[in-house]
């Protein structure tokens, strides 16, 4: 891989919202879920497209502006906002998530001056850590809805993937992961998709299958 390569890490009716949300949120309060996991989808498209070998590693820095700004800053004022809602599962979500994009491009920008070696295993615990916190998210994820549970399960396969892709220093493993992460993209993009046409429309025209 090439300096680092990770993941490649959600409208209308309450009904059937993205991430469901109380009702204790003032009148014309914006959901902020589309807008995180529109910022989700794009970043991990991108990195994803590298990882899968569709782009050339050699290109993988262009994602950093992506990390930094739009996977990182608007997911975590989407977090911000979640918690203002009182949505428990979107702040946690949205929030480290946004951490997660801005670590990596602080990762990418500071781990490639150790050792090589030393830094394959730094970014497979890296990893590691992410799996774990997706997969018990993904179990929380039940109570939300049949697309953010797509969502996190994608995710965390795809975790799973480039974390033992990097312990094992195996290249076919990793691409794998990347293309698990470009699953991933394109469920949140549709979940994303669905909370502002719901939203806009103020009916559902794009189902979320609500769980609770």
């Amino acid at each position: 891989m090439s300096a680092v390569r990770t993941h490649g890490a959600p409208g209308a009716a309450q009904t059937d919202e993205a991430v469901s949300t109380p009702a204790s949120v003032a009148a014309g309060f914006a959901d902020p879920a589309p807008l995180g996991l529109a910022a989700f989808a794009g970043t991990t498209f991108f990195l994803s497209a590298v990882n899968a070998g569709l782009l050339p590693a050699s290109v993988e820095a262009g994602v950093f502006g992506l990390a930094f700004f739009y996977g990182g800053l608007a997911q975590l004022l989407a977090g911000m906002w979640e918690f203002v809602k009182g949505n428990t599962f979107g702040a946690v979500a949205f929030s480290s998530y946004g951490a997660f994009w801005l670590s990596f491009w602080y990762l990418a920008t500071h781990l490639p001056k150790a050792p090589a070696n030393d830094v394959s295993k730094a970014i497979a615990t890296y990893l590691l850590v992410w799996t774990v916190f997706t997969c018990y998210m993904l179990v929380a994820s039940i109570r939300t809805s049949g697309a953010i549970m797509g969502v996190f399960l994608f995710l965390a396969l795809t975790f799973l993937f480039l974390c033992i892709g990097n312990y094992a220093d195996s290249s076919s493993i990793t691409k794998l992961g990347g293309w698990l992460g470009l699953i991933t993209a394109v469920v949140a993009w549709y979940a994303s998709f669905a909370g502002v046409l719901n939203a806009t429309t103020k009916r559902v025209v794009l189902p979320t299958f609500p769980r609770a």
